[in-house]
Parts: C-alpha cells; sequence; structure tokens
C-alpha cells in the first residue's frame, strides 16, 4: 500500500485523477454485479414472511433453513435435480475436452488438404441458432433412442460447445513454440507424448477456459433440457428454478425462488473462483505471436 501511495504521488495529477475515475467506476460497476448476488443469498436464509415484508430489508435478525427445506417439495427435489444437473455437467466438460483438444492440436500443428475449409465450417456453425436446429436433434436422438435421456442431452451440450472449444483449443496449441516440438521429435518422442508431456501442460489455461465455458453453458441451459427431457425425475436445475418462479395459481414462493438460485449460483461462483488465474490467459492465448 505505501508503494501504490508513493507511485501515485510521484505521477502527475491528471494520471492520479485518471487512476482515481478508473477506481471509482470499477467499484461502482463491482457493486451493482455483486448486490444481486449478495441479496439472493441474503432473501435465502430469511423466514418466509421476511422474504416477502414490505419495504424489503437486505438482511433477516433470524436466520432460517426454511426456504431451502420447501426446495424438496418442488416437484422430485432439488437434490435430485441439482444431481442430474451435475451429471450433465460434468460429462460435457469431460467430452467437450477430450474432443476439443486433440482436434485443435491437430488444426494448430498439422496440414492436411481441405484444413482451411474444414475450420471455416466448423466456425460457421456458431452463426446458427441453436433454437432453429432442435426439431432435427430430436429426431435423431429419437432414431438412437437417447431422447429423455441424461446422456442424449449432454450429446447435443457438446455438439453446441465443440466449435468455441476447438477454436481456443486450437488459438492456445498456436502459442506454443514449434521449436519444443521438434526438439521432442529428435529426442525420439510420438505424437501422443508430445501431446501429453509437452503441449498440454503449457495449453492448460486453454483448457481451463474451454471447461469452464462448457460446465457454465451446461450448466444454466434451459431450453434444450425443456424439449428433450420429458421425465420430472431427470429434470435440472434451471427447469426447476422455472417451476418455482411459475407459482402455484400465480402466488410465487419468492424465498424458495432465492433458495433455488442460491443453490445455482454457488458451483458456478467457486468454479470461476478456483479458474481464474487460467481464464485471462485462456482466452488471449494465441493473440500475440
Amino acid at each position: 500500500m505505501e508503494r501504490l501511495n508513493h507511485n501515485l504521488a510521484a505521477k502527475p495529477v491528471s494520471e492520479r485523477l485518471g487512476y482515481l475515475a478508473f477506481v471509482l467506476t470499477a467499484c461502482v460497476f463491482a457493486v451493482f454485479f455483486v448486490m444481486p448476488i449478495v441479496w439472493s443469498f441474503a432473501n435465502s436464509f430469511k423466514p418466509a414472511a421476511a422474504a416477502l415484508a414490505d419495504p424489503a430489508a437486505l438482511f433477516s435478525k433470524a436466520f432460517s433453513l426454511e426456504n431451502y427445506r420447501r426446495l424438496e417439495h418442488v416437484g422430485a427435489g432439488w437434490y435430485v435435480y441439482a444431481g442430474n444437473s451435475v451429471l450433465i455437467a460434468a460429462g460435457t466438460v469431460v467430452l467437450t475436452v477430450l474432443v476439443s483438444v486433440p482436434a485443435g492440436y491437430g488444426f494448430s500443428k498439422f496440414r492436411f488438404p481441405g484444413q482451411s475449409l474444414l475450420f471455416v465450417l466448423i466456425m460457421a456453425t456458431m452463426m446458427i441458432p441453436f433454437q432453429s436446429i432442435l426439431t432435427p436433434l430430436f429426431l435423431i436422438l429419437k432414431v438412437f433412442r437417447l431422447q429423455n435421456n441424461l446422456f442424449g442431452l449432454v450429446l447435443i451440450y457438446v455438439t453446441f460447445q465443440l466449435p468455441f472449444s476447438v477454436f481456443m483449443m486450437r488459438n492456445a496449441f498456436d502459442a506454443v513454440p514449434k521449436a519444443l516440438i521438434e526438439a521432442a521429435r529428435i529426442d525420439g518422442a510420438s505424437q501422443a507424448t508430445i501431446l501429453r508431456r509437452i503441449m498440454l501442460p503449457i495449453a492448460l489455461p486453454g483448457v481451463a477456459t474451454v471447461a469452464m465455458f462448457a460446465f457454465l453453458n451446461s450448466w444454466n441451459e434451459f431450453l434444450a433440457a425443456l424439449i428433450f427431457l420429458s421425465d420430472q425425475n431427470k429434470f435440472t436445475l434451471p427447469i426447476m428454478l422455472v417451476n418455482v418462479s411459475s407459482g402455484i395459481y400465480g402466488i410465487i414462493d419468492w424465498g424458495a425462488l432465492q433458495a433455488g438460485i442460491a443453490v445455482t449460483m454457488v458451483p458456478c461462483i467457486l468454479l470461476f473462483l478456483l479458474l481464474q488465474r487460467y481464464y485471462v490467459r485462456g482466452l488471449t492465448a494465441g493473440a500475440v505471436k
């Protein structure tokens, strides 16, 4: 802190004012982003009466798990939906990484006929709204008897994630110097060894970024889960939240809704805090040659 104050004091007044303006702006935006999270968590631990109070207070003197208990009676129970969401998100992350890593490595370090055209076609699929292909995907899953199946939904999410993931991994591998690969080949390393021992540790930020995006998108996705799943016991947390927000006879249980939002947010926040050190490096990999 003393060093920061010294550096600020040594700078011109215009730079100091600019720095202070930046800090104030960042604080304002931080409040806007953090406040809804704090509000949801605070309301989830309030008694039902306090959650519905008008005017509403941020914190309540009474601490209660009543809202979370009521979530157990929503459909099959929030823990069932949470388990389904975890299985789907974990499967999506694993399959996305297993496919995108070798695909990105191939596009980055190998040359083959039609490579550029194939890569452009893969990237072009990102411009197609996934809602427009839900019906064909449903028919395909029906042919393979994977409708109303968690694994079938995982395959759908992997399909949506692959174009972006392949693009990210290609950029991550492009940032690795070719001299390292050539040195490994001189030492007799195979392609699998080069990928596993040399490329992956260096491209780990890209892998972490791909995994985080795959998890967040599959964890929060609602429409595909609603269409491809018909068994209530296989629903995910976003579907549960919509059911809670719809209410019974137009009466919404705001306390239970805030508890459901809190349950949904916790894994996302923990994952981001765990992988934030890799996130920026993964997004900018390959940007500078």
